[in-house]
């Protein structure tokens, strides 16, 4: 029961930050939305800060695991890691049509910008640390630590290749691109320019074919 109470006030928060800024939301409004006493609300959430942090977190790790549900099992691990390389890079988790929330909460809050870094490292890294075993096993890529190289290259991808921490334009991010292409066949004992798809755009022919016959569907629709 105590877990559906903190769900409702989760769904009300979310419900209340798709029709206005964070700033006109009160604490006493996500309580008459949620159904429940102003009180309940701070019994899970110390602050509407930490309730708007946690609404947040909720909302793209769903649309992390939600996307990457969708990958078919059948590919090898080099196609899984292309495919996760170019939803980081270009906010997939947060565009319109996967996370409209972080999209409307996102782009002028520069707090709420960086904790979603946080979540990203936190979220994304066990999935690239899958996908490195499942490379390991294939004989594509070679690490004896394939945790810590997660953590470290979903860092590097959602600090230092960000726009909005370290401006570039497009020349300065191709180099860097090409650069972090070069660095992780070395790292991770890559065949040479296994990683080059990192300077070409993601091509939506091929990200299709990855994709199981659910998205395919809505495409028809």
């Amino acid at each position: 029961m105590k877990s559906d109470k903190k769900e409702r006030i989760l769904d009300a928060m979310e419900e209340l930050m798709y029709r206005m800024p964070d700033k006109d939301i009160s604490v006493s409004l996500i309580a008459e939305t949620a159904g429940i006493a102003k009180g309940g609300v701070y019994y899970y959430f110390s602050s509407k800060e930490e309730l708007l942090d946690a609404v947040v977190e909720r909302s793209y790790r769903k649309a992390i695991h939600d996307f990457f549900g969708e990958i078919n099992s059948d590919e090898t691990a080099l196609t899984k890691i292309k495919l996760l390389f170019h939803s980081l890079l270009k906010s997939e988790f947060s565009d319109k049509q996967k996370n409209l929330i972080l999209t409307l909460h996102l782009d002028d809050d520069l707090r709420l910008h960086n904790k979603l870094k946080m979540i990203a490292v936190r979220e994304v890294s066990p999935i690239l640390t899958t996908l490195l075993h499942q490379g390991c096993a294939e004989g594509s890529v070679k690490t004896d630590y394939p945790r810590e190289s997660a953590e470290m290259i979903v860092a590097v991808i959602t600090f230092f290749l960000d726009n909005t921490v370290f401006p570039a334009d497009s020349g300065a991010m191709s180099r860097k691109l090409k650069i972090f292409a070069s660095v992780l066949d070395t790292c991770l004992q890559a065949a040479p320019g296994s990683f080059d798809f990192l300077c070409l755009p993601v091509n939506s022919e091929e990200q299709a074919a990855l994709i199981y016959k659910t998205q395919e569907t809505d495409d028809d629709e």
